[in-house]
Protein backbone atom coordinates (compact mmCIF):
# COMPACT_ATOMS: atom_id res chain seq x y z
CA UNK A 1 0.00 0.00 0.00
CA UNK A 2 1.32 3.43 -0.95
CA UNK A 3 2.15 5.58 2.07
CA UNK A 4 2.09 9.33 2.54
CA UNK A 5 5.81 9.24 3.28
CA UNK A 6 6.48 7.64 -0.11
CA UNK A 7 4.46 10.34 -1.83
CA UNK A 8 6.27 13.12 0.03
CA UNK A 9 9.62 11.57 -0.82
CA UNK A 10 8.76 11.37 -4.52
CA UNK A 11 7.54 14.98 -4.61
CA UNK A 12 10.71 16.14 -2.85
CA UNK A 13 12.99 14.32 -5.31
CA UNK A 14 10.96 15.57 -8.28
CA UNK A 15 11.12 19.20 -7.15
CA UNK A 16 14.71 19.19 -5.89
CA UNK A 17 16.05 17.23 -8.84
CA UNK A 18 18.23 15.05 -6.62
CA UNK A 19 18.06 12.57 -3.76
CA UNK A 20 20.50 14.66 -1.75
CA UNK A 21 18.32 17.77 -1.95
CA UNK A 22 15.20 15.75 -1.18
CA UNK A 23 16.80 14.18 1.89
CA UNK A 24 17.87 17.58 3.17
CA UNK A 25 14.38 19.02 2.68
CA UNK A 26 12.60 16.10 4.31
CA UNK A 27 15.06 15.71 7.19
CA UNK A 28 15.80 12.14 6.11
CA UNK A 29 18.76 10.14 4.86
CA UNK A 30 19.51 9.81 1.17
CA UNK A 31 19.23 6.03 1.40
CA UNK A 32 15.86 6.37 3.13
CA UNK A 33 14.52 8.59 0.34
CA UNK A 34 15.86 6.16 -2.26
CA UNK A 35 14.15 3.24 -0.50
CA UNK A 36 10.81 5.05 -0.43
CA UNK A 37 11.07 5.70 -4.18
CA UNK A 38 11.88 2.06 -4.95
CA UNK A 39 8.89 0.91 -2.89
CA UNK A 40 6.60 3.42 -4.61
CA UNK A 41 7.72 2.41 -8.11
CA UNK A 42 7.29 -1.24 -7.15
CA UNK A 43 3.72 -0.58 -5.95
CA UNK A 44 2.87 1.32 -9.14
CA UNK A 45 4.69 -1.05 -11.47
CA UNK A 46 6.25 1.79 -13.42
CA UNK A 47 9.45 3.86 -13.32
CA UNK A 48 8.84 7.42 -12.14
CA UNK A 49 12.42 8.70 -12.35
CA UNK A 50 15.46 8.12 -14.51
CA UNK A 51 18.55 8.08 -12.30
CA UNK A 52 21.76 9.66 -13.56
CA UNK A 53 25.05 10.04 -11.73
CA UNK A 54 24.40 13.53 -10.38
CA UNK A 55 20.69 14.13 -10.74
CA UNK A 56 17.38 12.57 -11.74
CA UNK A 57 14.89 13.22 -14.53
CA UNK A 58 11.18 12.37 -14.34
CA UNK A 59 9.72 9.94 -16.84
CA UNK A 60 6.42 10.72 -18.55
CA UNK A 61 4.67 8.61 -15.91
CA UNK A 62 6.56 10.55 -13.24
CA UNK A 63 5.37 13.89 -14.58
CA UNK A 64 1.75 12.73 -14.60
CA UNK A 65 2.01 11.17 -11.15
CA UNK A 66 3.63 14.31 -9.71
CA UNK A 67 0.59 16.41 -10.65
CA UNK A 68 -1.71 14.00 -8.84
CA UNK A 69 0.56 13.81 -5.78
CA UNK A 70 0.68 17.59 -5.44
CA UNK A 71 -3.12 17.72 -5.43
CA UNK A 72 -3.27 14.95 -2.80
CA UNK A 73 -0.91 16.86 -0.50
CA UNK A 74 -2.83 20.09 -0.95
CA UNK A 75 -6.18 18.42 -0.22
CA UNK A 76 -4.74 16.78 2.89
CA UNK A 77 -3.43 20.11 4.20
CA UNK A 78 -6.75 21.80 3.43
CA UNK A 79 -8.58 19.10 5.39
CA UNK A 80 -6.27 19.60 8.36
CA UNK A 81 -6.85 23.35 8.29
CA UNK A 82 -10.63 22.95 8.12
CA UNK A 83 -10.76 21.10 11.44
CA UNK A 84 -7.96 22.94 13.28
CA UNK A 85 -8.64 26.58 12.38
CA UNK A 86 -11.91 28.08 13.59
CA UNK A 87 -11.11 31.65 12.68
CA UNK A 88 -8.45 33.49 10.73
CA UNK A 89 -5.28 33.54 12.76
CA UNK A 90 -1.77 32.16 12.78
CA UNK A 91 1.70 33.16 11.65
CA UNK A 92 2.30 33.86 7.97
CA UNK A 93 5.45 34.64 5.99
CA UNK A 94 5.16 36.82 2.89
CA UNK A 95 7.69 37.99 0.31
CA UNK A 96 7.16 41.25 -1.59
CA UNK A 97 9.09 43.32 -4.10
CA UNK A 98 9.72 47.02 -3.38
CA UNK A 99 7.00 47.69 -5.97
CA UNK A 100 4.44 46.42 -3.46
CA UNK A 101 6.02 47.36 -0.15
CA UNK A 102 6.18 51.05 -1.02
CA UNK A 103 2.50 51.88 -1.63
CA UNK A 104 0.34 48.78 -1.26
CA UNK A 105 1.74 47.12 1.84
CA UNK A 106 0.73 49.67 4.51
CA UNK A 107 -3.03 49.75 3.80
CA UNK A 108 -3.13 45.97 3.31
CA UNK A 109 -1.34 45.42 6.62
CA UNK A 110 -3.69 47.76 8.44
CA UNK A 111 -6.76 45.92 7.17
CA UNK A 112 -5.22 42.51 7.83
CA UNK A 113 -4.32 43.21 11.46
CA UNK A 114 -7.82 44.53 12.11
CA UNK A 115 -9.48 41.56 10.42
CA UNK A 116 -7.24 38.90 11.98
CA UNK A 117 -6.35 40.01 15.52
CA UNK A 118 -3.79 37.76 17.13
CA UNK A 119 -2.20 36.84 13.81
CA UNK A 120 1.52 37.28 13.23
CA UNK A 121 2.96 38.32 9.91
CA UNK A 122 6.53 38.48 8.67
CA UNK A 123 7.22 40.41 5.45
CA UNK A 124 10.48 39.98 3.53
CA UNK A 125 11.36 42.61 0.92
CA UNK A 126 13.54 41.31 -1.91
CA UNK A 127 13.71 41.00 -5.68
CA UNK A 128 12.12 38.22 -7.70
CA UNK A 129 15.06 35.80 -7.84
CA UNK A 130 15.53 35.77 -4.07
CA UNK A 131 11.80 35.45 -3.40
CA UNK A 132 11.44 32.57 -5.86
CA UNK A 133 14.27 30.69 -4.13
CA UNK A 134 12.65 31.28 -0.74
CA UNK A 135 9.39 29.81 -2.04
CA UNK A 136 11.23 26.74 -3.33
CA UNK A 137 12.95 26.35 0.05
CA UNK A 138 9.61 26.58 1.86
CA UNK A 139 10.59 29.77 3.71
CA UNK A 140 7.54 31.76 2.57
CA UNK A 141 3.80 31.08 2.36
CA UNK A 142 3.60 33.17 -0.79
CA UNK A 143 5.41 35.93 -2.66
CA UNK A 144 4.56 38.50 -5.32
CA UNK A 145 6.95 38.72 -8.28
CA UNK A 146 6.88 39.80 -11.95
CA UNK A 147 5.26 37.22 -14.22
CA UNK A 148 7.75 34.61 -15.45
CA UNK A 149 7.76 31.24 -17.20
CA UNK A 150 7.32 29.32 -13.94
CA UNK A 151 9.39 26.72 -12.12
CA UNK A 152 8.95 23.17 -10.90
CA UNK A 153 7.42 23.09 -7.44
CA UNK A 154 5.77 26.52 -7.75
CA UNK A 155 2.20 27.42 -8.62
CA UNK A 156 1.30 30.95 -9.63
CA UNK A 157 -1.68 33.11 -10.45
CA UNK A 158 -2.12 36.66 -11.71
CA UNK A 159 -2.37 39.28 -8.97
CA UNK A 160 -2.15 42.58 -10.87
CA UNK A 161 -1.53 44.09 -14.30
CA UNK A 162 -0.01 47.55 -14.15
CA UNK A 163 1.05 50.37 -16.48
CA UNK A 164 4.74 51.28 -16.58
CA UNK A 165 5.77 54.92 -16.01
CA UNK A 166 8.67 57.19 -16.86
CA UNK A 167 9.70 58.65 -13.50
CA UNK A 168 11.90 61.74 -13.43
CA UNK A 169 12.57 64.71 -11.16
CA UNK A 170 9.86 67.38 -11.32
CA UNK A 171 10.52 69.85 -14.13
CA UNK A 172 8.52 73.05 -13.78
CA UNK A 173 4.81 72.71 -14.39
CA UNK A 174 3.47 69.29 -13.48
CA UNK A 175 3.58 66.70 -16.26
CA UNK A 176 2.39 63.81 -14.11
CA UNK A 177 0.15 61.31 -15.89
CA UNK A 178 0.77 62.94 -19.25
CA UNK A 179 1.54 60.10 -21.70
CA UNK A 180 5.06 60.11 -23.11
CA UNK A 181 6.70 58.42 -26.10
CA UNK A 182 10.22 57.45 -25.07
CA UNK A 183 11.62 57.29 -28.59
CA UNK A 184 10.95 61.05 -28.95
CA UNK A 185 12.82 62.09 -25.79
CA UNK A 186 16.31 61.67 -27.17
CA UNK A 187 19.12 59.74 -25.48
CA UNK A 188 18.11 58.84 -21.93
CA UNK A 189 20.15 58.28 -18.80
CA UNK A 190 18.28 55.41 -17.16
CA UNK A 191 18.54 53.78 -13.75
CA UNK A 192 17.78 50.07 -14.18
CA UNK A 193 17.55 46.97 -11.97
CA UNK A 194 20.30 44.37 -12.30
CA UNK A 195 20.44 41.81 -15.10
CA UNK A 196 19.14 39.02 -12.84
CA UNK A 197 15.90 40.94 -12.34
CA UNK A 198 12.95 39.93 -14.56
CA UNK A 199 11.94 43.59 -14.94
CA UNK A 200 15.31 44.46 -16.45
CA UNK A 201 14.80 42.04 -19.32
CA UNK A 202 11.30 43.37 -19.98
CA UNK A 203 12.43 47.01 -19.97
CA UNK A 204 15.39 46.36 -22.27
CA UNK A 205 13.08 44.51 -24.69
CA UNK A 206 10.71 47.51 -24.74
CA UNK A 207 13.64 49.84 -25.47
CA UNK A 208 14.94 47.65 -28.29
CA UNK A 209 11.60 47.01 -29.99
CA UNK A 210 10.45 50.64 -29.84
CA UNK A 211 13.61 52.45 -30.87
CA UNK A 212 14.39 54.02 -27.50
CA UNK A 213 17.90 55.51 -27.40
CA UNK A 214 19.80 55.11 -24.14
CA UNK A 215 22.90 57.23 -23.54
CA UNK A 216 23.84 55.73 -20.15
CA UNK A 217 22.69 52.89 -17.93
CA UNK A 218 23.12 52.71 -14.17
CA UNK A 219 22.37 49.41 -12.41
CA UNK A 220 20.89 49.97 -8.98
CA UNK A 221 19.06 47.22 -7.09
CA UNK A 222 18.01 49.56 -4.30
CA UNK A 223 14.61 51.12 -4.85
CA UNK A 224 14.82 53.87 -2.24
CA UNK A 225 18.28 54.76 -3.54
CA UNK A 226 16.94 54.83 -7.10
CA UNK A 227 14.18 57.29 -6.20
CA UNK A 228 16.51 59.53 -4.19
CA UNK A 229 19.00 59.62 -7.07
CA UNK A 230 16.35 60.33 -9.71
CA UNK A 231 14.83 63.11 -7.59
CA UNK A 232 18.23 64.83 -7.34
CA UNK A 233 19.47 64.38 -10.93
CA UNK A 234 18.55 64.33 -14.60
CA UNK A 235 18.41 60.52 -14.66
CA UNK A 236 15.10 58.69 -15.12
CA UNK A 237 13.66 55.32 -14.12
CA UNK A 238 10.95 53.04 -15.50
CA UNK A 239 8.63 52.01 -12.64
CA UNK A 240 5.08 50.63 -12.27
CA UNK A 241 2.27 53.03 -11.45
CA UNK A 242 1.33 50.99 -8.38
CA UNK A 243 4.67 51.90 -6.85
CA UNK A 244 4.34 55.64 -7.49
CA UNK A 245 0.75 56.18 -6.31
CA UNK A 246 1.81 57.90 -3.10
CA UNK A 247 4.14 60.28 -5.03
CA UNK A 248 1.55 61.86 -7.31
CA UNK A 249 1.07 64.84 -4.99
CA UNK A 250 4.40 65.20 -3.21
CA UNK A 251 5.95 67.45 -5.84
CA UNK A 252 9.21 65.52 -6.32
CA UNK A 253 8.49 63.51 -9.47
CA UNK A 254 6.85 63.60 -12.85
CA UNK A 255 5.10 60.22 -13.25
CA UNK A 256 4.28 59.72 -16.93
CA UNK A 257 2.72 56.61 -18.53
CA UNK A 258 4.70 55.15 -21.42
CA UNK A 259 2.69 55.41 -24.61
CA UNK A 260 2.81 54.57 -28.33
CA UNK A 261 2.95 51.79 -27.42
CA UNK A 262 1.86 51.48 -23.78
CA UNK A 263 3.99 49.22 -21.62
CA UNK A 264 2.37 46.87 -19.10
CA UNK A 265 3.78 44.58 -16.45
CA UNK A 266 2.07 41.64 -14.82
CA UNK A 267 2.68 40.55 -11.24
CA UNK A 268 1.91 37.05 -10.04
CA UNK A 269 1.42 35.45 -6.66
CA UNK A 270 3.62 32.37 -6.29
CA UNK A 271 3.41 29.65 -3.64
CA UNK A 272 4.70 26.11 -3.09
CA UNK A 273 2.77 23.82 -5.43
CA UNK A 274 2.40 21.09 -2.83
CA UNK A 275 0.87 23.29 -0.12
CA UNK A 276 -2.49 24.95 0.35
CA UNK A 277 -2.52 28.53 1.54
CA UNK A 278 -3.66 29.05 5.13
CA UNK A 279 -6.79 31.16 5.78
CA UNK A 280 -4.62 33.96 7.21
CA UNK A 281 -2.29 33.96 4.19
CA UNK A 282 -5.26 33.82 1.79
CA UNK A 283 -6.81 36.83 3.53
CA UNK A 284 -3.61 38.87 3.22
CA UNK A 285 -3.23 37.87 -0.44
CA UNK A 286 -6.79 39.03 -1.12
CA UNK A 287 -6.09 42.36 0.60
CA UNK A 288 -2.97 42.91 -1.51
CA UNK A 289 -4.98 42.18 -4.65
CA UNK A 290 -7.70 44.60 -3.51
CA UNK A 291 -5.19 47.41 -2.92
CA UNK A 292 -3.57 46.75 -6.31
CA UNK A 293 -7.00 47.00 -7.91
CA UNK A 294 -7.57 50.35 -6.19
CA UNK A 295 -4.36 51.58 -7.79
CA UNK A 296 -5.53 50.47 -11.23
CA UNK A 297 -8.89 52.20 -10.79
CA UNK A 298 -7.16 55.39 -9.65
CA UNK A 299 -5.01 55.38 -12.77
CA UNK A 300 -8.06 54.95 -14.98
CA UNK A 301 -9.89 57.71 -13.12
CA UNK A 302 -6.97 60.14 -13.41
CA UNK A 303 -6.17 59.44 -17.06
CA UNK A 304 -9.77 58.97 -18.19
CA UNK A 305 -10.48 62.65 -17.74
CA UNK A 306 -7.40 63.57 -19.75
CA UNK A 307 -8.46 61.26 -22.58
CA UNK A 308 -11.98 62.71 -22.51
CA UNK A 309 -10.55 66.23 -22.75
CA UNK A 310 -8.48 65.28 -25.80
CA UNK A 311 -11.61 63.94 -27.49
CA UNK A 312 -13.53 67.11 -26.70
CA UNK A 313 -10.94 69.48 -28.24
CA UNK A 314 -10.63 67.66 -31.55
CA UNK A 315 -11.28 70.06 -34.45
CA UNK A 316 -14.71 69.79 -36.04
CA UNK A 317 -15.01 70.01 -39.80
CA UNK A 318 -18.07 71.98 -40.80
CA UNK A 319 -20.16 70.99 -43.75
CA UNK A 320 -20.46 73.57 -46.47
Amino acid sequence: MISLRQIRSFVAVYEEGSFTGAARREGATQSGISQHLKQLESELGVALLERNRRDVEPTLAGKLYYRECVEVLKRLEAAQQSVSVHHVRGAIRVGLMPTFTRSVLAPALDKFLKSAPGSEISVTEAYSGVLTEMILEGDLDFAVVPAFEGATGISHRLLARDREMLVRAKRGKSASLKPVKLSELGPLKVVLPGLQNTRRRNIETYFSVNGVTVAQRLELDAMMGTLQFVAASDWVAILPFIMMVSDLKDGRFDVMPLDEPPFYSEFVLIEPARKVMSPAAALFADLLKMEAEKSRLLFEECTGGRQLLRRQVRPVTRRR
